[in-house]
């Protein structure tokens, strides 16, 4: 599923590649340059261009940037710890009953609107899953939404869908809104 993609992770060598396809879809959704997951968003008088940039030239982001046969990025899955990933969606439910501490997150796929249902989802969550093995594997969760007959909304898919992720092994533990799914599994070492 990744033929035709070059999977890269996301640090200083490739973060012109992502800034360009951030800047070529308006800061993706609106500004969030992919960093309504991490503790800082939302704090008063944050860029977030400025502190996506600060994470990644340290080393305090991660994501499998996707790119196409021109080098030009199309897309990726971002993942990290806990900690780094700490601002999660439906957090009242996930807390009410919640699963085992995972050692990593996935928090969204994103793909170019020009791009899409071309295989990038896959690819990048594919290569998020090979950085988590070479990071060391562990317990991988992520909170997606369940699309299978139903027409989604593509602002509600950010973070992938249920069905995508069962693809890759994931299983559904829990509930935690209308659509939205609690999935997890182990990554070897690799």
């Amino acid at each position: 599923m990744t033929a035709g993609y070059t999977i890269r992770r996301l640090n200083a060598s490739t973060w012109d590649a992502f800034a360009e396809l951030v800047e070529r879809n308006n800061g993706i959704f609106g500004g969030c340059w992919c960093i309504g997951y991490h503790p800082e968003c939302g704090r008063p008088g944050i860029d977030h261009r400025t502190a996506k940039e600060e994470r990644v030239r340290t080393d305090q982001a991660h994501a499998a940037l996707v790119l196409d046969d021109e080098g030009a990025a199309q897309g990726w899955c971002q993942y990290g710890s806990p900690e780094e990933l700490s601002n999660i969606k439906h957090r009242r439910a996930y807390d009410k009953d919640a699963p085992p501490l995972p050692d990593w997150r996935i928090t969204c796929i994103y793909v170019d609107r020009q791009h899409r249902r071309r295989g990038i989802a896959h690819a990048a969550l594919a290569g998020a899953l090979d950085q988590i093995a070479q990071a060391g594997g562990g317990l991988v969760e992520a909170i997606t939404e369940a699309t299978l007959g139903r027409q989604a909304q593509g602002r509600f898919l950010f973070s992938g869908t249920v069905e995508l992720f069962e693809d890759y092994g994931f299983t559904r533990l829990r509930q935690v809104g209308k659509h939205a799914w609690i999935v997890s599994r182990h990554v070897d070492p690799a």
